[in-house]
């Protein structure tokens, strides 16, 4: 009832919704979600995914990283894990010439599993200015912005550049959609980031937009869009509907915003305008993110990796969707009301660990205070002659502490080991040096189970993913949160996302 009202009567509860997030657990409905199993008698569910956006086409998943071969080329295992996971169907995004050429190839290579895009991504669109700087490494753009790079304001969109640039690009689609060729199912990754300015900057940005917009609306017939929108919303769905209608009734074939990060009042804006909305990791960062996709329609939403980048991290709120449910204990009858309003708070974040304070024995028991002490204070000290020294506490300030110079002093000595002759001077030398202050404390990061093991790229071995490298197989996470946050079973969410995806991409089932 809610969704079938204008979007102008929606922004007010919408609004209302954002406004009172920290009084709403959104994990409230996950957990009766994840309780419920198959029917007795049935097998259990196996998930079907469609990872709609993934760099697969990226140096990394051959081992090459910053260009350098950190370790062997593992693609083919990369796609086994993906398949084993239940995701048969990656659409390989092209965002410039090159990652769409090799992703033809890739398409080419593993057929009926990879499809490919083809576009200039808005972290590539300098091409259309006349000093376009050249991307040496051949890695995806990062997702993460650098607010300390500088935006190259002064480029310009060229037109003669920029002519070759969109002739080249509609040659390529031609060949690509040529009769025998199924490989490309999209238009794309095109769009606007005002986030990654340092990139390429807004002017040049919105001349790639309008012209690659220009060529998709041509396309006949047209394909879909596959498409990327970070802080540019306004300006993003003016350009849509100068190319497509105000309605996008132009558009023949649908499109899809992928790394979704904007705020609900947009999205339900791109819903109602007939898009379907990407999730992955970038979408469940804050508590924020997760209420946006909480509010995603099932008939709109699309699941993604957006792979070697936008892992799900610790740090993100989607993380605790993923933390193993502790066992309750059986609650006496009288505390039964308040067990069940337990269980649905989300789970408590672990502690910070607190770094120990190094022991020394205490004649009376102490309150803790703050004061400072240095080593210099000390060496100054050690100066003071005995004719001139006088002892003060200046309580209840001043206050030696763990943390100052002068408390290893009062450490108890550890007892010497006799040493032999030939150590006497070394021992010495030993002797006379502090005592090591503890090592700070790691953080440990919360336990969530590993299907495969992960190692550091420099440590690579068969068989591991590598530790900070997004892989497809990843997309059973994203959608495990997302089911959480929504309060749903992960086969509804499944089988909801892999149909909007069938329908749109078509990916060699029938639509």
């Amino acid at each position: 009832m809610f969704l079938s009202r204008p979007a102008s009567r929606r922004l007010p509860y919408l609004r209302a919704a954002a406004a009172s997030l920290y009084h709403f657990s959104l994990s409230a409905p996950a957990m009766a979600a994840q309780a419920s199993g198959p029917e007795p008698g049935q097998p259990p569910y196996v998930p079907r995914y469609v990872d709609i956006g993934i760099n697969l086409a990226d140096p990394i998943f051959r081992g090459v990283h910053r260009g350098t071969q950190r370790h062997p080329d593992d693609l083919d295992a990369v796609v086994r894990r993906a398949r084993e996971v239940g995701c048969s169907k990656l659409v390989v995004t092209g965002s410039d010439f090159k990652s769409a050429r090799d992703a033809f190839k890739l398409a080419e290579e593993y057929p009926g599993i990879v499809y490919a895009t083809a576009g200039i991504h808005p972290c590539s669109s300098s091409v259309f200015a006349s000093d376009a700087p050249e991307n040496k490494n051949g890695h995806t753009p990062p997702c993460e912005p650098d607010p300390s790079a500088p935006i190259p304001e002064h480029q310009k969109p060229d037109p003669i550049r920029s002519a070759g640039i969109i002739a080249d690009l509609t040659a390529l689609l031609a060949e690509a959609t040529s009769p025998g060729r199924k490989h490309l199912v999209a238009v794309g990754e095109f769009g606007l980031d005002y986030d990654r300015l340092h990139y390429c900057n807004k002017a040049v940005q919105l001349h790639s937009f309008a012209r690659q917009l220009d060529v998709a609306a041509s396309l006949s017939p047209q394909l879909p869009l596959f498409l990327h929108c970070r802080a540019a919303h306004a300006d993003f769905v003016s350009l849509l509907k100068a190319a497509f209608g105000d309605g996008l009734q132009r558009l023949e074939k649908g499109a899809v915003v992928h790394s979704f990060t904007g705020t609900a009042e947009e999205m339900v804006e791109l819903m109602d305008l007939g898009l379907y909305i990407g999730i992955n990791g970038c979408s469940l960062k804050t508590r924020e993110n997760c209420a946006v996709v909480n509010e995603v329609r099932l008939d709109r939403i699309m699941l993604e990796t957006d792979g070697p980048w936008c892992q799900v991290r610790p740090s993100h709120e989607g993380w605790k969707y993923l933390m193993p449910a502790k066992p309750a204990q059986e609650p006496a009858e009288s505390d039964a009301s308040s067990t069940v309003t337990q269980q649905k708070r989300p789970p408590k974040q672990p502690k910070k660990s607190q770094k120990k304070e190094p022991e020394v024995p205490e004649r009376y028991k102490v309150v803790k205070k703050e004061n400072l002490k240095t080593r210099e204070n000390c060496a100054v000290v050690n100066e003071v002659r005995l004719d001139r020294i006088m002892l003060e506490t200046d309580g209840p300030w001043c206050q030696v502490r763990p943390s100052h110079e002068g408390w290893k002093y009062l450490m108890p000595a550890k007892p010497a080991q006799e040493p032999a002759e030939s150590d006497a001077s070394s021992t010495v030398t030993q002797q006379k040096r502090p005592p090591k202050q503890p090592k700070k404390s790691q953080k440990k990061e919360p336990e969530v189970p590993e299907r495969y093991k992960v190692v550091k790229k420099e440590k690579w071995e068969e068989g591991a993913m590598v530790k900070g490298r997004n892989e497809p197989c990843s997309i059973e996470r994203v959608a495990e949160i997302v089911a959480a946050v929504k309060g749903i079973s992960v086969q509804e969410l499944c089988e909801a996302a892999w149909s909007n995806s069938i329908k749109v991409f078509g990916l060699g089932e029938a639509r």
